[in-house]
């Protein structure tokens, strides 16, 4: 027994106008209900599909859909878009055997999707009215979308086709035979002849199937199909949102399963969420979950109160606005979108296009996963694990850091990079951003730092394995700070190629991974700097991360300016003389706002440091390197030609302030005559973060200009 008139459900979701369809009991959406003794048995399946599915709400099952990759979705949404354009031109051009919801590409009529298209031509089945009437209404739909004013009105277009085609389809009877859409091309609802005629369309479950085994399988089948079907087009509607807001999945389920009860109660099939009338509603302007309600209660009314109204209604009209809401479900715009996001994201986009195409939406989303499955599986076998070799003050170390998820297809990448360990090398293994490790690897690892290392000479760190993984501690067995002994075998050029080494790492962004816990414990309570930088004040000139220097490796002096005033030499020799630094560096920036402040100063009248006073003998030092002749023209030059100016001058300054150090610093000099201290200039530039080394005797003797030795600020 088959039910006269199935019942659709409509339910509100946030956010934007939702519907569901029927799913019907084929093989293209739900399989066929395994029930044996009557439909109102199937009923009681979905009522219990229904009870699952807000079972699986409660516990949040819902997050699958996040495990969904883009591609799918998108692809997803361009194959819905097709099937409704390959499926609905029979109807639109006056061709309606096949049941006006039938999306599987292989037909009840043994037909297929493309065999269909083709008969429909070659057996000449076109009904000339109903193929005007869909293709007036097509033209109408698209002249209302282009149109800003119609597409702008509170009327929608796909209300004026279906006025117009039932109009047209009136004019088209008076011209004869053949011309006219009789019954079997209109929408066909069931006219009751009264209130209670229409009540008895409905059907009750049978409740005493319960102790059927067969119900319970169906149930289950129902509610997971309907519910990966609906969690993925939920998916692909919130991309539809203009305002890209977000539908709570799990809700979803829990409303969708009181839907699919209260069919099951009433007669009607399972219901879920559903991509087009959904599309159709984002694009009538639906923005709230009122429009849904408006679209359930409207259904509603209609169907009971002029269903021989809605008998007037050509299907050619109907499948005008499908054919049109399916065009932008499937736009060129996607396709050209997805082909410039690169293979890796088009080849699933299309496999999944293409095998909804071709079997089902189920299936179709089931081969799409397992291609995307496959292409993340080949990037994680490409590029398993990232290998590195760094240069640490001690030392080279082979830097080998896993990647998030480390399966066992990449042991044998993890074991060849650690076969490239040198002998007598060190080797550090990070997890530090790992979330999982398999098995098969950690057993690599054990095996490598127990029994391959010792055997190789080879010194194993690991790092981000203590809280996970058992018999695997973290342990850093690399010394990675200056030590006394590293500070006394270093020379000074040794000590600048490590600072040209280390800004060089910061410079690309390539900076050494340091255990910082173990550096603040080990360089408490020594430290045995290998160089001293006396630098400005400035906030964007961190002088450790230029460098890429660890804990202890920098003595730093900090003096706005970066003039060699009294307190900055006593560092100086402090840091050289006590605690055996090798290399000074007097280090400049670009873009200098105190070396501005001095030119300015000296150049513009009436120009001065406002209430710093005792920034007076800073800027009387900076002086010293500004050209006097710069005084006609500055107020006039350009911005960038400032700029440039005031570079030179910190750059000039810097020299100065090398040469100075060492006549205000006997001790100094001497350590620099002896060949023990390397005294270096450097000028960061700001944009690139790269310095520029250079010595003090690359400077002339005099400053850039006449500055004057007795300049004061303002003058």
């Amino acid at each position: 027994m088959q039910p006269q008139s199935p019942v659709a459900i409509g339910k509100s979701g946030r956010g934007r106008g939702r519907h569901f369809r029927l799913v019907r009991a084929g093989r293209s959406q739900v399989p066929s209900c395994a029930v044996e003794r009557s439909f109102e048995a199937f009923l009681v399946a979905v009522v219990l599909a229904g009870v699952i599915q807000i079972v699986l709400g409660i516990v949040r099952a819902g997050s699958i859909a996040d495990f969904v990759p883009t591609s799918v979705i998108r692809g997803l949404l361009a194959a819905i878009g097709l099937i409704i354009i390959l499926k609905q031109i029979p109807h639109l051009l006056g061709y309606d055997a096949d049941p006006v919801g039938e999306m599987s590409f292989f037909q009840p009529d043994r037909e297929t999707t493309f065999s269909e298209l083709v008969n429909l031509f070659v057996a000449e089945r076109i009904h000339a009215g109903a193929a005007v009437i869909g293709l007036l209404s097509v033209g109408l739909l698209v002249l209302w979308d282009r149109v800003k004013v119609l597409k702008g009105s509170l009327l929608p277009g796909a209300l004026v086709a279906v006025l117009l085609a039932v109009a047209v389809n009136f004019f088209l009877r008076g011209l004869g035979d053949g011309w006219g859409v009789d019954a079997q091309h209109l929408v066909q609802v069931p006219v009751a002849d009264s209130l209670a005629g229409f009540f008895g369309f409905l059907t009750p479950p049978d409740v005493s199937s319960l102790a059927n085994p067969a119900v319970y399988a169906s149930a289950i089948t129902i509610a997971l199909v309907a519910s990966l079907e609906t969690l993925l087009n939920l998916e692909a509607v919130d991309k539809l949102d203009p305002q890209k807001r977000t539908s709570p999945p799990n809700r979803e389920l829990i409303a969708q399963g009181a839907g699919n009860i209260a069919a099951g109660l009433i007669g009607g099939l399972p219901v879920t969420s559903v991509i087009v009338r959904s599309s159709v509603n984002i694009n009538s302007g639906g923005k709230t979950r009122l429009a849904t309600l408006v679209h359930g209660t409207l259904l509603l009314l209609c169907v009971a109160l002029v269903p021989g109204t809605l008998n007037l209604i050509p299907l050619s009209a109907l499948a005008a606005v499908l054919i049109v809401t399916g065009f932008k479900l499937a736009s060129p715009k996607l396709f050209r979108q997805m082909w410039e996001a690169g293979y890796e994201q088009f080849l699933p986009f299309a496999v999944t296009v293409s095998a909804i195409l071709l079997t089902d939406l189920l299936w179709g989303i089931v081969i799409g996963l397992g291609f995307s499955t496959l292409f993340i599986l080949r990037s994680n076998l490409q590029r398993p694990l990232d290998r590195r070799l760094e240069k640490h003050v001690f030392g080279d170390v082979l830097h080998i850091e896993l990647a998030n998820q480390v399966s066992f297809l990449n042991r044998v990448a993890l074991r060849n990079a650690l076969a490239e360990t040198p002998r007598g090398g060190h080797v550090l293994i990070d997890a530090r951003g790992t979330d999982y490790i398999d098995a098969d690897v950690l057993s690599v690892i054990r095996e490598f730092e127990q029994e391959t290392a010792p055997a190789h000479d080879v010194d194993v760190s690991l790092i981000g394995f203590k809280q996970h993984y058992e018999q695997l501690e973290d342990r850093v067995r690399y010394v990675d700070f200056a030590t006394r002994d590293l500070q006394e075998r270093l020379t000074p050029d040794q000590v600048v190629q490590i600072l040209r080494d280390g800004n060089e790492r910061f410079r690309k962004g390539d900076m050494l991974s340091r255990d910082i816990a173990h550096l603040r414990d080990s360089t408490a309570e020594t430290r045995h700097p290998l160089a001293v930088v006396l630098s400005g004040s400035s906030s964007r000139t961190p002088i450790e991360m230029i460098f890429d220097a660890g804990l202890g490796d920098i003595f730093c002096t900090r003096t706005t300016g970066n003039a060699a005033m009294p307190s900055a030499l006593g560092s100086l020799e402090y840091a050289c003389i006590a605690a055996g630094a090798k290399v000074i560096v007097v280090l400049g920036h670009t873009d200098n706002k105190v070396v501005r402040v001095a030119i300015e100063a000296l150049l513009v009248p009436g120009s001065g440091n406002g209430d710093c006073v005792n920034l007076d003998a800073i800027l009387v030092e900076i002086q010293q390197s500004v050209d006097v002749a710069w005084k006609s023209d500055w107020t006039t030059i350009s911005r960038e030609a400032q700029q440039a100016r005031v570079d030179t001058v910190s750059r000039a300054h810097v020299r100065r302030t090398m040469r100075r150090m060492l006549e205000l610093s006997p001790a100094l000099a001497r350590l620099v005559r002896k060949n023990e201290i390397k005294v270096v200039g450097g000028m960061y530039d700001l944009r690139t973060g790269a310095v520029e080394f250079f010595d003090a005797q690359d400077a002339p003797d005099q400053p850039v200009g006449a500055g004057r030795g007795d300049a004061r600020p303002g003058a």
